[in-house]
C-alpha cells in the first residue's frame, strides 16, 4: 500500500512532467474513480487550464488547475506513471492527463482511492476528512502536544490521519521498532527518552524512505525481514512477533520491544 514515501514520490514525478503545463486532453477509462464528477465535467474544468504546483497532504495530493483542484488517494494499489507518446497504456490506467511531450496516467489496479474534483478548502475537506499535520512537517514540540491530547496505544495513534497525517502500517512498525516502543504501549506511560526516541525514528525513518521512493525492504530495517519465513530482528536476532493491533498486522520483536515503556 502507498505511504507517505510513496505518494511524495508520486508528487514529484507529476511536478517534473506537468506542472507548469496546460491540459490537452482528459480520458477517464474507469467512472468509478472519478469520485465526485463526469468526464464531461472534468474536461470542462480543466481542459485548457494550466496544472500549477501540487502539494501533499499525508497520503494525498492536491494539484491545482484552473479554477479547481484534483484531489488523489492511491489506496492499495495507486500510482502516477509518464509516459512519452506513442507508450502503450496500461490495463489500469484509469485516469489520463495529456500534455505537451507526454501523458500523466493514474493507474490503479484494486480501485481504491480515487480522484476528487473541489474548488474550495471546504470541498476539500468534506473528502479528506479531518487531517492532523503531515508527518513530514511534525517537530519534536508538534509530536509532544499531540501525544499529551491523545490516550491508548501508541500504535493506533500514530497510524490515525487525524492525529498525524501520512503514516501507514509499515512506517508505522518501522518507527516503533527502531525507537524500542512496543506496538500496544500506553502513550500516557511513554518516559521522556521514549518520547524522545519515537521523535527521532520518526525523522530518520521518513528521511531515509522519502530518499528511496518507498519504506525500504533493506538489510538493516525491519521491512527487510518482516515478510521472511521465521524472520529474525536484524538488530538483535530474536524472534518477531505478528498480531493484529489497531486494526492492522503488526511486527515487532519481543526483546527490544518489551511491553513496559
Amino acid at each position: 500500500m502507498p505511504e507517505l514515501p510513496d505518494v511524495e514520490g508520486f508528487r514529484r514525478t507529476l511536478e517534473r512532467h506537468a506542472a507548469g503545463r496546460s491540459v490537452r486532453g482528459v480520458q477517464v477509462a474507469d467512472r468509478a474513480l472519478l469520485r465526485n464528477s463526469t468526464p464531461q465535467a472534468l474536461g470542462r474544468a480543466i481542459g485548457g487550464r494550466r496544472l500549477r504546483r501540487s502539494e501533499r497532504h499525508g497520503k494525498w495530493i492536491v494539484a491545482p488547475v484552473g479554477d479547481v483542484s484534483l484531489l488523489f488517494h492511491f489506496g492499495m494499489t495507486g500510482l502516477f506513471d509518464w509516459a512519452e507518446p506513442g507508450v502503450e497504456r496500461h490495463r489500469h490506467d484509469r485516469l489520463v492527463l495529456a500534455f505537451s511531450g507526454g501523458e500523466l496516467r493514474y493507474r490503479n489496479m484494486r480501485r481504491f482511492g480515487g480522484v476528487w474534483v473541489v474548488r474550495d478548502e471546504g470541498e476539500r475537506r468534506s473528502v479528506t476528512g479531518p487531517l492532523g499535520p503531515d508527518a513530514n512537517a511534525v517537530r519534536r514540540d508538534d509530536l509532544e502536544r499531540l501525544i499529551a491530547e491523545r490516550r491508548g496505544g501508541v500504535k493506533a495513534a500514530l497510524m490515525d490521519q487525524r492525529l498525524i497525517a501520512g503514516l501507514g502500517n509499515l512506517l508505522v512498525d518501522e518507527i516503533l521498532w527502531r525507537a524500542r516502543v512496543h506496538p500496544r504501549a500506553d502513550l500516557r506511560r511513554l518516559s521522556r527518552a521514549k518520547r524522545d526516541a519515537l521523535y527521532e525514528a520518526l525523522r530518520q525513518t521518513l528521511r531515509t524512505s522519502i530518499r528511496r521512493g518507498r519504506v525500504p525492504p533493506a538489510r538493516g530495517w525491519l521491512t527487510g525481514v518482516r515478510d521472511e519465513p521465521g524472520a529474525r530482528c536484524p538488530r538483535c536476532g530474536a524472534g518477531l512477533r505478528k498480531a493484529t493491533v489497531a486494526g492492522r498486522t503488526a511486527c515487532w520483536c519481543p526483546r527490544c520491544q518489551r511491553a513496559r515503556p
